[in-house]
């Protein structure tokens, strides 16, 4: 006969092989883990008075059952079974609560809390499931470039190590791509690494892109689920270089200039508006109808009028996409005549010409000796003030820097003429003798007495301005003298000789010169006197005509009045006549 404790040990035995006795209103209950976190699972079952001990198990595929750990009631130990997958991760509480240490993929199973009395076995099954957030996706395998209608692979869009598995989006400027035949294919695989059950996910872009896609971002993300729901992930954007052919040409002149000056090195610069730029192109100059092959520029060096035309450019395979450009090289020529030095004697006529050429209107300035001129000169009859440096310049103002000069330095000469004067002192006590000399270049002066041959050495000399100058001696003669004046210089030697009386003897003076200040004085004077004279003769004139006028009208009215008397001087006749028939 088998003894009470053996037949309660049998009992228990039996109880956890065959049965299993559920807790009234206790379903599924789901626990959600991140991986590589610790697994918490509540008992989820009230601990009975008369409780032996408590076991977890998890089942396997097939419905058996592996048993992992046990906590006596009585002992208060814990005992792990030996699990290998589960060694040294496991922690069970007073309370039955089972954590899992490094949450794994394989973490993934229905776990059983068993709570044992004498006479019964209370189960609480509990679901783990286990999520791996998924790397963040990035665009690998990017095309270098894309062309406009050419379908083209764009990239590889890859995300790693998920659980589940997720999904991968392929955005254009944050809109999403759908699949459409021809224009995009979306090919999408994952791949599940056998060891650590995580899934990578790839999805190549094939796409037909447009200008419309120039500068414009493509991005992709994945779309999984975590413990808390599903969360998406984008990558970072990519942008592609478009490549589209040309489809205009257009043609520069370098440097920009608003105008072009012979000299100028000019440069021709062809675009096309393709991507790439074409880098060679077909130039046409003017009267060439054959084209230069250049790369997108050709110079043009020190430029002549001759040059001035329309200059093209084309693509080399298409010649008829063509862009031109019209060209103007400004010139500017000048002809001083005469030019450089010139000499010429007083009173000769000198005629003086400024010939402009120029690509357009050319402003022109006299200067002479640095002093600008109201017009050009023109000289007739020569005289010492016209002498100087003559520059004629001109200048388009259109054109920086375009500028010509050429200069004129004349130089008048003339024989020494000599005219003297004198002058008594107020006083009575001297006599002032003046020698005016004019002649170019500059004579020299010397005063000497005539008859003793005597040089008079103390003179005061007038600054030479115009050709003209004095000398001045001041004396007190005893007795009549004779004074000469000599001019010489590279031309002629000129003598001129004046008597002067005794101090005591009263003479007659002679005028001084008159110098160019005051005869240009004198002559503007004269202009107003003759312009009044003129104003005055005119009036008299037109005076005369008006009472010339008057006077005639006069006489016209006259002779009627005359007329009307003799008529009335007739009838009054015949009236008395008629009187002395009747008597």
């Amino acid at each position: 006969m088998e003894s009470k404790g053996a037949s309660s040990c049998r009992l228990l035995f039996c109880l956890l092989i065959s049965a299993t006795v559920l807790r009234p209103g206790l379903g599924w209950y789901t626990v959600n883990s991140a991986y590589g976190d610790t697994i918490i699972m509540p008992c989820r079952l009230d601990v009975p008075q008369n409780l032996m001990f408590g076991k977890w198990k998890y089942e396997k595929p097939d419905g058996s059952p592996v048993f992992i750990a046990f906590r006596s009631s009585t002992k208060k130990s814990v005992q792990y079974d030996d699990v290998p997958e589960y060694k040294d991760r496991l922690s069970l509480s007073e309370n039955y609560t089972l954590s899992i240490s490094n949450a794994r993929i394989s973490d993934e199973k229905r776990f059983v809390c068993m709570l044992v009395t004498e006479d019964n076995v209370f189960e609480a099954p509990t679901i783990v499931k286990v999520f791996k957030q998924p790397s963040k996706p990035e665009i690998v395998s990017k095309a270098l470039f894309l062309e406009t209608e050419q379908l083209k692979k764009l990239g590889d869009c890859i995300s790693e190590d998920s659980y589940p598995d997720g999904n991968i989006t392929w955005y254009r400027n944050g809109k999403v791509l759908h699949p459409l035949e021809g224009a995009v294919v979306i090919i999408f695989k994952k791949e599940m690494d056998p060891v650590t059950q995580l899934y990578t996910m790839t999805s190549t872009l094939e796409y037909k892109t447009t200008k419309a896609d120039i500068q414009m971002p493509f991005t992709c993300s994945v779309t999984y689920y975590g413990p808390s729901g599903q969360k998406t992930v984008h990558s970072e954007q990519a942008v592609f270089d478009i490549y589209y052919p040309t489809e205009q040409v257009t043609i520069q002149v370098l440097p920009p200039k608003t105008a072009i000056k012979e000299g100028d090195n000019v440069t021709l610069k062809c675009l096309g508006n393709g991507n790439p730029p074409p880098e060679e192109f077909l130039f046409y100059l003017p009267g060439q109808p054959e084209g230069i092959r250049s790369s997108n520029t050709y110079t043009l060096t020190d430029v002549r009028r001759n040059a001035t035309g329309d200059y093209k450019c084309s693509l080399i395979d298409k010649k008829s996409m063509i862009a031109s450009t019209a060209i103007t090289v400004h010139y500017l020529d000048l002809s001083l005549n005469p030019s450089g030095e010139v000499t010429r004697q007083i009173g000769d006529a000198l005629p003086v010409s400024c010939t402009i050429s120029a690509s357009r209107n050319a402003t022109v300035v006299w200067m002479k000796d640095n002093i600008r001129l109201r017009s050009s000169p023109s000289f007739s009859s020569l005289h010492y003030q016209d002498a100087g440096n003559y520059v004629c310049e001109t200048a388009l103002q259109e054109v920086e820097g375009l500028k010509k000069r050429e200069s004129l330095t004349l130089i008048v000469e003339g024989k020494p003429q000599i005219k003297m004067t004198k002058k008594t002192d107020p006083s009575g006590l001297s006599k002032t003798i003046i020698c005016h000399v004019e002649g170019f270049p500059k004579p020299a002066i010397q005063w000497t007495i005539t008859g003793s041959g005597s040089v008079i050495n103390q003179t005061e000399e007038s600054p030479y301005i115009n050709g003209r100058y004095y000398s001045k001696i001041i004396i007190s003669p005893e007795e009549n003298v004779t004074l000469t004046c000599t001019a010489e210089n590279q031309l002629e030697r000129t003598v001129n000789s004046l008597n002067v009386s005794a101090i005591s003897i009263p003479e007659h003076d002679e005028a001084d010169e008159i110098s160019d200040e005051n005869r240009e004085k004198v002559n503007d004077q004269a202009k107003l006197i003759v312009g009044i004279v003129v104003g005055l003769l005119l009036a008299a004139l037109v005076a005369g005509v008006v009472y010339w006028l008057y006077m005639k009208k006069s006489k016209t009215a006259s002779k009627h009045v005359n007329k009307d008397l003799g008529n009335m001087e007739e009838n009054k006749k015949l009236e008395e006549n008629n009187h002395k028939t009747e008597a």
